[in-house]
């Protein structure tokens, strides 16, 4: 295999498929990256068994042919070479050199036919998203992931398409201490699809693909696999197999206690006072009076601190606490100058949203404080 590639377009690839590769394998070819030469490009392949990513870039190709090769240390060394390098790609037995300008590189090289592929076959649902919107979907509900690895069943997003008027696609996700979910009309397309619940390592490789596309994200998927197309990059994914737990059940209804508030003041107070906690007391208590919240810490080492923040209460007064990092995650995804938070009281979830009909809902349990 010979070609000669750009290196601008040989590092966008390289980054996309080797934040794919774990950096540790106990299977010396999961460290590897396949690149196929064939035509007018060289395809690049990456996976850890669960994950899967290719990504197509355009090459002179001299030789046809195909190796595999360390993901990081390519990566690495393509980083380093000076910009506007045509880096040349030559492997032949068990070797493959890399030369760009004045510099050279020879690396071990593993045969192809020991890389390991996961089938894409039979994907029987699929629909398109906008970029943005997936974003929003990822955005707004990825924070809540549990890392406990003891409940798998929550270590990604729940999609599902509920029996709803009109049809809804709805990501929920939840750690036992919060929970977000947001919905978007029905993609054509989507009606009857299985309930899935994407790993958070693939939801966290989708979102890097985003930051650099536009346009529309093609995505296939059965009981078990994924799989999102993203201009030049296909990302295949085995699915979390477990069942999501009936989050409708806790979802506060009946909140009778309706504080507005703008939520960048809140989010700076809350952010502010919890400038004397520790890891131990990452507690923030909201005492809630007419017209008025005081944010209020109380450190054992470090001592106290308070701030009061104006918003529209009109319910009787009481105190609640939060941990101040889940309210702040929650706060960053709050767009527009007003949110809602709806209470019972200080022991009882409290259902945070923008207003009455957007689509992110948020769920956060309170803390003693």
């Amino acid at each position: 295999m010979k070609l000669v590639v750009e290196r601008a377009a040989l590092l966008k690839a390289l980054g996309h498929v080797q934040s794919v590769v774990e950096r540790r394998n106990t299977i010396p070819i999961l460290s590897n990256v396949l690149l196929s030469a064939d035509g007018q490009s060289v395809r690049l392949m990456a996976t850890d068994l669960d994950l899967q990513i290719v990504e197509e870039v355009p090459a002179t190709v001299e030789t046809a042919g195909a190796t595999t090769v360390s993901a990081h240390t390519l990566f690495d060394i393509v980083r380093k070479l000076p910009d506007g390098a045509q880096v040349t790609l030559d492997a032949a037995a068990s070797k493959m050199a890399v030369t760009a300008g004045r510099a050279r590189f020879s690396l071990q090289t593993l045969p192809r036919e020991d890389f390991p592929v996961i089938g894409e076959s039979d994907l029987p649902v699929s629909f398109s998203l906008p970029a943005e919107t997936l974003v929003t979907l990822i955005d707004k509900t990825r924070f809540a992931i549990s890392t406990e690895e003891t409940r798998y069943y929550l270590n990604g997003i729940f999609v599902h398409a509920p029996a709803t008027p009109g049809g809804t696609l709805r990501a929920v996700a939840t750690d036992g201490h919060r929970l977000a979910r947001v919905e978007i009309p029905l993609p054509e397309g989507a009606s009857g699809m299985p309930d899935i619940i994407i790993p958070r390592k693939c939801v966290a490789e989708v979102r890097k693909l985003l930051d650099e596309r536009g346009g529309d994200v093609g995505i296939s998927l059965s009981q078990s696999k994924i799989r999102f197309s993203i201009g030049q990059a296909v990302l295949t994914s085995k699915l979390i197999d477990g069942t999501f737990p009936d989050y409708s059940r806790v979802i506060p209804t009946a909140n009778d206690k309706l504080l507005k508030i703008d939520p960048a003041t809140l989010r700076e107070g809350v952010d502010r006072v919890t400038a004397i906690a520790s890891e131990k007391t990452r507690a923030v208590k909201l005492s809630l009076d007419r017209d008025r919240v005081t944010l209020s810490v109380t450190s054992p080492e470090n001592g106290t601190a308070s701030e009061d923040v104006p918003a529209d209460y009109s319910a009787a007064g009481f105190d609640v606490g939060f941990n101040s990092r889940y309210l702040i995650d929650i706060l960053d995804q709050v767009e527009g100058d007003l949110v809602e938070v709806h209470m019972a009281d200080a022991a009882a979830p409290t259902l945070i949203r923008e207003a009455e009909d957007s689509e992110a809902l948020y769920v956060l349990m309170p803390m003693r404080v």
